[in-house]
């Protein structure tokens, strides 16, 4: 079965503080490679039958009106993995 996959991250302006805490504990166990860390969410739609422009739209409007917050967050990717 197809899976519609949507991320989900805070909008680029806004604080993100769990990802400033983990960038922090990455510092303090040495692994100063990393700048910045930004935490999102990742949903997992799964289709029953056929991923249609129509059933793209409706995972589309479920992410924009259920599945992420628009004061804060932005939908940042819908993709389809078989």
């Amino acid at each position: 079965m197809p899976t519609i996959v949507v991320d989900v991250m805070p909008k680029a302006e806004l604080l993100d503080p769990q990802g400033k805490a983990v960038a922090g504990a990455l510092n303090r166990i040495g692994d100063s490679a990393f700048s910045a860390v930004r935490i999102g969410k990742r949903f997992e739609l799964t289709v029953e039958g056929e991923v249609t422009d129509a059933v793209l739209a409706e995972a589309k409007r479920v992410a924009d009106e259920v599945l992420s917050n628009a004061v804060i967050e932005d939908v940042v990717g819908i993709e389809v993995v078989e």
